[in-house]
């Protein structure tokens, strides 16, 4: 089915499938392999969602796993088993997540060891979250990069780096600081969102875009938006100087649908 959208082979397309709290994957692709970075809905729900946008699951050549929380995981082993996928994970993360289940295949990857999913280049890079061995990924083909970083408590200068040489960055933006202050969780998941193992906010993350100069970067996907700490607008208006200033287009991934696909 998806077919007709990638025939250039010297291009590099990427679709937020979800992202949230509810559930986060993303679709990426250079017309020859096809991957999810994360599945944390269902699997039939991620079959429903590419599907929707014209991918077909049946073409998929394998899943990479960030870290082993369910909204990340929770379909990583329903598609492994009914698609006989191999599943990308680092050792610890395989050992965290043992809600997996049973998978098809799996392989082992180390964050600052780029390893090859058929003809996709992927660089894991270690991220600060609240679990085992939490990865950020740099992908490339045909001379284009995208980066993905999201689930971090830190902008460190690791993934600034990383970011910089990418044409196509997710980025998360997951609250906004004042109606975190003043919203309804507990104190101390306000505490645990605002750690060094927790969530960047808006602000973080446009400072973080701010120390990115990179003269390729096309689009920035702003993403795992909190629906009570956040909305679209806020994140929006936080990063209005950055996008009046690089004419870089800044999409938001929303929660309930799927994004555009957006190709490079």
């Amino acid at each position: 089915m998806d077919q007709p959208i990638n025939t250039d082979s010297n291009r590099l397309s990427l679709c937020t499938l979800a992202s949230g709290s509810k559930g986060n994957s993303i679709y990426v692709s250079d017309g020859r392999t096809r991957i999810l970075v994360d599945a944390g809905l269902s699997a039939t729900e991620i079959q429903r969602r590419m599907q929707a946008v014209d991918l077909d699951p049946h073409a998929l050549d394998g899943l990479v796993v960030s870290h082993e929380h369910s909204d990340h995981t929770q379909g990583i082993g329903g598609l492994s088993r009914r698609y006989l996928l191999p599943v990308y994970l680092s050792r610890a993360t395989l050992k965290a997540a043992f809600r997996l289940g049973k998978l098809h295949e799996y392989h082992h990857f180390n964050c600052g060891e780029t390893f090859q999913l058929n003809t996709l280049r992927i660089h894991p890079f270690s991220i600060t979250h609240d679990a085992s061995d939490p990865a950020g990924f740099r992908i490339s083909q045909h001379g284009k990069q995208i980066g993905i970083a999201t689930d971090m408590g830190r902008a460190t200068a690791m993934v600034a780096d990383h970011l910089s040489r990418c044409n196509i960055i997710v980025l998360e933006a997951n609250h906004d600081l004042r109606m975190l202050a003043d919203g309804p969780y507990p104190w101390h998941l306000k505490q645990r969102i605002r750690s060094r193992n927790g969530h960047l906010s808006n602000l973080e993350s446009k400072d973080l875009l701010v120390q990115i100069e990179n003269s390729n970067l096309k689009y920035v996907i702003l993403a795992h938006l909190s629906e009570t700490n956040n909305s679209a607008e806020m994140a929006l208006s936080e990063f209005a100087p950055v996008i009046s200033a690089s004419g870089v287009r800044v999409i938001v991934a929303e929660q309930h649908r799927p994004g555009p696909l957006l190709s490079i």
